[in-house]
């Protein structure tokens, strides 16, 4: 068994038709996926699409780089306590296209975070380009008292911050782009991280894996993620199959 423990599947314009994914998704060992919300009105679309389909999770939350969506309705959606909300994200900081959002990001972070405190959620990280802000952050909740569980998702950073991700606890999320990058560092860093610290995803309908580049990304394709890791670390499929799987069960409670 497998798990997509990030996808956008239920995004309206999703390019193909999603239950027939989720079919070809089941057909390749992918039991179970979770639809991840980037603001509010996404957020009860991927609740909607979960409660309609059999093994099927969502988590809620405002992409950074939806900031100026605000997080109002992020809290009451919270609080409805609908148990096919697993975690609170993507959230995060995202500073690719400048820092002219910088200080809205943070803010809305710092809240979001706080509301995964309360209701006792881990949290799906979205940390592009923004590692020197996003550890200070981490480290003044756990400072308070706070313990943050959770996963940077489509991890493709520096070596340093895959470091650091392990140092605090946090799950690095592994998807098609591990499968095409051709950058050496990376791919030794891919290849040397611990299999009980790694969570595989799609974020389909993005990152497509080889060897279907060019075509739309769905949940199915975790197979071929997993296969490459199992390649690169020369150890068994199941083995990585079993590892994963057990993290994002283990980490969203599934």
């Amino acid at each position: 068994m497998l798990i997509d423990s990030h996808c956008h599947i239920h995004d309206s314009d999703y390019p193909i038709a999603a239950d027939e994914a989720i079919a070809r998704a089941k057909k390749s060992g992918v039991e179970q996926l979770i639809c991840i919300g980037t603001d509010a009105d996404n957020s009860r679309q991927a609740i909607n699409f979960a409660n309609n389909h059999n093994n099927v999770f969502a988590s809620v939350g405002v992409h950074p780089c939806n900031c100026k969506s605000g997080l109002a309705d992020i809290a009451n959606i919270l609080a409805e306590g609908n148990k096919r909300v697993v975690a609170v994200g993507e959230i995060g900081l995202d500073y690719h296209y400048g820092k002219g959002q910088r200080e809205l990001q943070i803010k809305l972070l710092k809240q979001q975070i706080e509301l995964a405190i309360k209701y006792d959620l881990p949290i799906i990280f979205h940390i592009r380009e923004a590692f020197d802000d996003f550890w200070p952050i981490i480290d003044e909740f756990v400072a308070n008292g706070a313990k943050i569980r959770g996963v940077i998702h489509s991890f493709t950073d520096t070596p340093k911050n895959a470091a650091e991700t392990l140092n605090h606890g946090l799950y690095i999320g592994v998807n098609g782009f591990s499968t095409f990058i051709k950058d050496d560092t990376l791919k030794n860093m891919y290849a040397s991280l611990p299999l009980d610290r790694v969570i595989l995803e799609t974020d389909a309908p993005y990152l497509t894996p080889v060897p279907f580049r060019g075509k739309v990304n769905e949940p199915a394709y975790v197979r071929n993620i997993a296969d490459f890791h199992a390649l690169i670390r020369q150890t068994m499929v199941d083995q990585v199959e079993k590892v994963t799987t057990a993290n994002a069960r283990n980490l969203f409670n599934l």
